[in-house]
C-alpha cells in the first residue's frame, strides 16, 4: 500500500486542500494524520470537516485536546493560547465530541501513529535529543512510527544499538530495525521552507518521501488577521 501522511494542519484550509490535491494525484491508498487539525489559523471547522470526511486514521494533537479541555492551555505560549481560546469558541458540540474522541496512539499493520513522543503521548513532549528518541523507539512495537509536533520533517532510525538521524527528503527503511518519521507540518512549517509538508510512505518499497507543495499563503494570512487572531500566527507562515 501507499500511504499519504499529514499532520499539524492548524486550521490552515489553503494548505490542507493543496496537500490533498497532491495526494489525489499520487493516488495513495490511505491517508494518515498525526494530529493538530486545529490551532493558530482561522478555519478550524472546514479543516475538521475535511479530515472527518476523509475517514483517515488520525490521532489527537495537543491543540486538538486543548481546545476541548483535555490538555491545559497554560502550557502554550500566548499566541498559541489565544488561538486555542478563539478556536474553542467556534466549535459546536458535534466538533467538540469529534476532537475529544481522538485517540493518542493508533497501531495497525506495521505502523504506529502518535502526535509527539510515544513513551508519554498524553504529555505531548518534543523529541529533541537521541535519549528522547530512544525512549520512544524502545517501546515502539511496529516497524515505523509517524509523528509530528515539532513541524520539522526528519527521520530517526534504530539499527542495532545505534540511533541515526536523517534530515533529508527520502528515507530508506530497508536497513532500519525501527524508525520514527516526523512528517513536518501541513499548516505551519518551521524548517525555513514555507511550503506545506507531507509524506508518502510506500509500504512495498519500504521508503518514505517528504514532499512540499505551495499554497496561497496570503489568503490564509488575511483570514488570520480578519478573525482577530494574533499577528504572530500570520507572520510565522511567511518565514
Amino acid at each position: 500500500m501507499r500511504y499519504g501522511v499529514i499532520g499539524d494542519i492548524h486550521s490552515n484550509y489553503e494548505a490542507l486542500t493543496a496537500v490533498l490535491k497532491e495526494l489525489r494525484a499520487e493516488q495513495v491508498d490511505k491517508i494518515l494524520c498525526t494530529g493538530d487539525i486545529i490551532g493558530y489559523a482561522a478555519e478550524p471547522i472546514p479543516c475538521i470537516e475535511i479530515i472527518r470526511d476523509l475517514d483517515c486514521t488520525i490521532v489527537a494533537g495537543n491543540h486538538d485536546y486543548a481546545a476541548v479541555g483535555k490538555f491545559p492551555s497554560g502550557y502554550f505560549h500566548a499566541a498559541a493560547r489565544d488561538a486555542i481560546v478563539w478556536t474553542a469558541q467556534q466549535l459546536t458540540s458535534e466538533y467538540t465530541e469529534f476532537l475529544k474522541k481522538l485517540p493518542l496512539v493508533e497501531e495497525f499493520n506495521d505502523i504506529t501513529l502518535v502526535h509527539a513522543s510515544l513513551n508519554h503521548p498524553e504529555f505531548f513532549d518534543y523529541i529533541t535529543t537521541g535519549v528522547e528518541a530512544r525512549l520512544s523507539l524502545d517501546i515502539l512495537k511496529t516497524k515505523i512510527c509517524f509523528y509530528g509536533h515539532s513541524h520539522v520533517p526528519l527521520a530517526i532510525f534504530l539499527a542495532g544499538e545505534n540511533v541515526h538521524v536523517d534530515r533529508g527528503s527520502v528515507f530508506d527503511l530497508s536497513n532500519a530495525d525501527k524508525a520514527l518519521i516526523n512528517v513536518g507540518s501541513v499548516g505551519q512549517p518551521r524548517d525555513w521552507d514555507i511550503r506545506a509538508s507531507y509524506a508518502i510512505y510506500d509500504e512495498k518499497n519500504k521508503s518514505v518521501q517528504i514532499k512540499r507543495v505551495k499554497y496561497n499563503i496570503q489568503d490564509t494570512v488575511g483570514k488570520i488577521y480578519k478573525a482577530g487572531l494574533p499577528e504572530a500566527n500570520a507572520l510565522r507562515l511567511m518565514s
